[in-house]
């Protein structure tokens, strides 16, 4: 009996598993900008894959047992180069610009999801979705200020990151329909890995004891992070954890402003809460179309 209690919804414990979620991907975020440049983000960016490998161990058997066909290899072999380019632009800009704007244009990813599954996947875009992508790019807008204020190599490089992840993700859907999720996450792990291996030689600098500490911080927060956000929805609907994202952004800039001594920028945060507010829109419609199609019709496959 106290099994199956442990397996039902508790709206309580996703939040506290998404609030969870939330500080270990901003600590990941500080982390990367407390490096500030000891080595090269292409190196930094490799040093946490490499070092986070180690995490892989407990399923090494399983995963090295699994056959995948050429297409699956060749699919797993984009999603590992465009990934790459994402994580070294995205190191990039945490160097560049304020940890509130690498936040708040880090939720464009899944708006670029939805645009790149009706455009490549064969999804409808209702007029709904299509208003909320619009919310989110003045979000976008609102932030940047074009024709304000400087645009600078780290905003292009947080645009560019957001397209490329996006792309990632839509992979990871196509992958995680033919293979288990514990293989798609293996396969990003090692293939990023090896991506990131010729830039960061190419720049390589000799890290030092405390640089190699950090950079092990932030691939064990990471998978943490990412353990927490599994727990999260496994515990409760998208329609309570969802919003809890929010809190990411006002730890983002709590952090930038007590930390790093980061001023406030009031418009960056009403950019960021538009298009955190069109991704949630986007997603708890996603859901809602998910839970009325989990009974199958009669005729429908089972398996």
């Amino acid at each position: 009996m106290r099994a199956m209690t442990q397996s039902q919804p508790s709206p309580v414990r996703g939040v506290f598993w998404m609030l969870v979620t939330g500080l270990c991907f901003v600590t990941v975020t500080a982390l990367v900008k407390y490096l500030d440049n000891a080595v090269p983000a292409a190196q930094a960016a490799f040093l946490r894959y490499l070092l986070g490998l180690v995490f892989l161990l407990p399923i090494a058997k399983s995963l090295l047992a699994t056959r995948l066909s050429l297409r699956q290899w060749t699919l797993f072999g984009v999603r590992g180069a465009v990934h790459t380019l994402g994580v070294i632009l995205w190191f990039f800009a945490m160097t560049r610009i304020p940890i509130a704007e690498v936040t708040a244009m880090n939720y464009l990813s899944p708006v670029y999801v939805t645009i790149g599954a009706a455009l490549f996947l064969g999804e409808k875009l209702a007029t709904r979705r299509i208003m909320a992508v619009c919310v989110a790019l003045v979000g976008a807008a609102i932030i940047l200020r074009p024709g304000f204020r400087e645009v600078n190599a780290g905003h292009m490089a947080m645009l560019g990151t957001a397209v490329l992840f996006a792309v990632s993700y839509l992979v990871a859907k196509i992958m995680a329909d033919e293979t288990p999720a514990s293989v798609v996450v293996a396969m990003l792990s090692v293939t990023v890995t090896i991506g990131l291996a010729p830039f960061a030689f190419a720049v390589w600098v000799a890290p030092d004891l405390w640089t190699l500490t950090v950079c092990f911080a932030i691939a064990s927060v990471a998978t943490g992070g990412h353990f927490a956000m599994t727990l999260a929805f496994s515990a409760a609907p998208l329609t309570v954890t969802q919003p809890v994202t929010f809190l990411q952004l006002v730890w983002a800039v709590a952090l930038g402003a007590l930390v790093f001594g980061e001023p406030v920028d009031i418009v960056v945060v009403v950019g960021g809460a538009l298009i955190l507010a069109s991704v949630v829109f986007i997603t708890l419609r996603e859901a809602q179309l998910k839970r009325r199609g989990v009974t199958p019709a009669v005729n429908a496959p089972k398996t």
